[in-house]
């Protein structure tokens, strides 16, 4: 089966306004990202908007772009009513890509598709990477995942986990072993979990971590976990972000 690629957009950004329509290499930011995904091997990419600039940004290049309401709460429940835009049905894979990594690896997404068809047990399938340094593993900015010996998900959170009892008590200095995981911002759900999705009430563990994906496993769904070893891209959050990405754009692109 085949899978298609929804990457939600909204203009507002309270770090960086406008950070769809940010130019990166001649175009917005929004359509580099939808370059990338149409580089791997899904066979429908579509921008799921909050706003006519994004729309009309998109199809001016040649991107499919669907106009949503602009008061979702989360970019899941915006997914989730372009679904129905698209008429979408309930067992076919949609890889939700953020609209913020410009450089997002086709083969990771890829590789998030071919998890979730692989594991029916699972309602999503997300992806991960180790975690090679300290101070890392201590910001609350880096998301980290617990996996079981089947790779689903135990608990995600923005502590240190695993909690290395003897390590901290001694004052880390290192990184325990295994190494720690690094959560990366990409799922993959089938188009009727995602219609549901919305309708879940939050987590209370939600609202503490500020993580959505909480709110799924609260409410008793599985989520696989890739752990890829490959490069991950860079998101764009800030001002400082982006020029890392332009500069990054800019050497990568001969």
């Amino acid at each position: 089966m085949g899978f298609c690629v929804l990457i939600p957009a909204r203009l507002a950004s309270t770090r960086l306004p406008g950070k769809p329509l940010a130019d990166i290499g001649g175009q917005p930011m929004i359509v580099r990202v939808a370059q990338r995904a149409a580089a791997s091997s899904a066979e429908r990419v579509v921008v799921a908007a909050d706003s006519p600039e994004i729309v009309a940004a998109c199809q001016a290049r040649g991107v499919e772009a669907v106009l949503t309401r602009d008061d979702h709460a989360t970019g899941s429940d915006r997914l989730g009513e372009a679904c129905d835009l698209l008429g979408l049905g309930s067992d076919e894979r949609v890889v939700n890509v953020q609209g913020d990594e410009p450089l997002i690896e086709p083969q990771l997404i890829d590789a998030v598709a071919a998890t979730l068809e692989a594991r029916p047990e699972a309602a999503v399938a997300t992806a991960a990477h180790r975690i090679d340094r300290l101070d890392e593993f201590n910001d609350p900015n880096v998301v980290k995942v617990v996996l079981d010996a089947r790779g689903l998900a135990l608990y995600f959170s923005r502590a240190t986990i695993p909690w290395w009892r003897d390590g901290m008590a001694a004052g880390i200095q290192s990184l325990p072993e295994p190494a720690p995981l690094r959560h990366i911002g990409i799922y993959a759900y089938r188009a009727g979990f995602l219609r549901q999705f919305p309708c879940l009430s939050p987590a209370p563990t939600e609202k503490i971590e500020a993580l959505e994906q909480l709110r799924a496993m609260w409410h008793g769904y599985r989520i696989a976990v890739h752990v890829t070893t490959g490069p991950t891209g860079v998101g764009v959050d800030t001002p400082q972000d982006l020029e890392r990405v332009r500069a990054l754009w800019r050497t990568a692109t001969p």
